[in-house]
Order: C-alpha cells, then structure tokens, then sequence
C-alpha cells in the first residue's frame, strides 16, 4: 500500500499550533493510517462512521468522504454502510452524511460536470488547460486571456485542491498584481502571513517583491481574474511548492 502523507496540519496551524500539527500529521496519518493491521479501504469506512456517529458534518467528513471514493469504496457500499449507521445513531446524522455523499459520489461529482457547474457560476470563461505553467501547480488550472496590451488580465481557474507555488513578481519599478475573485472559494498567503480566504467580489493587490501563493481551497473550485500592474523589467520567479515551506 503506497505510504500516506499528510502536510494539512502543517501547512494550516504550523506556526499556530505546531503541536497540534505534529499529532495531526505525523502521528494520526503518519503512523497510526499507515499501520498494515487495517486496509486504507477499512481505515476510510472506519473514519466515515466515526464522524458520522459524532455529528461531524464538516470538511473533515467531506475529506474523509472523498478518500472513501478513492479508496475503492463505490456507491451502494456507502449508501449501504450510511443507512447501517442510521439505525444506530440517529437518523438526522445520516441524513446529514448523505447530503455530502451526494456530492462526492452523485452524478455531479464527475469533474467535468462540476467544472461546467463552476463555469455557469462566473461571467468569464475559464479558457485552457494551463500546461505552459503545470510544473508550478499542485494540480489542474485552467487560464483565459481576458485582456491582451498594456494591462494584461487572465481568468485563472483552480481545480478543488490546486494551488500554485511560492512565487514573487519582481520590477526595477512599479510592477505586482491584483487578484479579483470571480466564483468559488480560495486562499491566498503571503510570507510570514496567515493565510485568508477568498469570495467573489474579493480582491487582493500583491506588490512587487511579496513572496505568496495562492489556488483553491480542497473541496471547491476557484477562479480569479489576475491583472498585471505595469512595471520596468517586470518578471515572475517561480519558487518551491508550498507544501515544503508551509507557514512561514
């Protein structure tokens, strides 16, 4: 079985709550989910009545929701094991837990119709698969040029997960770049800041020299419109992954 990682507890309450982290990710799925007495297919189904017995009805079942699917276990398996549960701790809490199992296996879980169902969300389009810039995503992106010249802006879209590396806009003078946020949910991160979150009609102005991140939260899709502010010799350095410099 290929060995869990885990860099959530990490990336999110590092600086905060390293501790908490620690246990979070070293200790809970470091050790205790790559432990062989269990399958990651028990492991997950485990985890989903767990939450579910508890009233969790969070993202943390929404995660564990999605690697139940991708751990093999399919549609009748949790429809079946959701409605088990019921009988033994309530009636509400599964209803609760279908809601969620609905999106992660429903017809609208298929990627492609999520996506269209984001796309109906904004007035732009999100445009091509990003490939020239892939290497420096988590994941899938997508971009579209809204506006070619002197002030150049795209539509970038960020697949649920995808987030881009650490990067800075550097300029002799002027230069940066502004984030419109059209539709869905994301974050954005700029050294030695806590990450915030962001909601259409939410804007961010990223000055030249500022190392940051930015991308979609796990579980939603993301665009922003990004707008170049005109600098001398303006040029982007693309730096590590965040997941090797989390918080900082």
């Amino acid at each position: 079985m290929e060995k869990i990682i885990q860099t959530t507890g990490h990336d999110v309450l590092g600086s905060f709550a390293p501790s908490f982290a620690h246990y979070n990710d070293d200790v809970l799925f470091g050790e205790n989910w790559n432990d062989p007495a269990l399958t990651h297919k028990q492991r997950c189904l485990l985890t989903v009545a767990a939450l579910v017995s508890s009233g969790v009805t969070d993202s943390s079942l929404s995660y564990h929701l999605r690697n139940a699917k991708q751990s093999g276990i399919n549609h009748t398996e949790i429809a079946g094991a959701l409605t088990h549960i019921a009988f033994y701790v309530g009636w509400p809490k599964a209803w609760a837990a279908f809601h969620q199992a609905k999106e992660v296996w429903g017809p609208d879980s298929n990627p492609d119709n999520a996506m269209h169902a984001h796309a109906a969300n904004m007035l732009f389009p999100i445009g091509e698969p990003n490939n020239e810039f892939s290497k420096y995503f988590s994941g899938k992106s997508y971009l579209a040029n809204i506006c070619s010249g002197p002030l150049p802006i795209f539509n970038v879209t960020f697949e649920p997960g995808c987030k881009n590396n650490w990067h800075i806009h550097h300029a002799d003078q002027g230069g940066g770049q502004v984030l419109i946020c059209v539709a869905g949910q994301g974050l954005y991160q700029a050294w030695g800041e806590e990450p915030i979150g962001l909601a259409p009609g939410d804007a961010v102005i990223i000055p030249a020299g500022v190392k940051h991140w930015h991308g979609a939260t796990d579980d939603r899709w993301f665009s922003h419109l990004a707008i170049e502010i005109p600098g001398e010799n303006s040029h982007t350095e693309w730096l590590e992954p965040i997941e090797e410099n989390p918080i900082r």
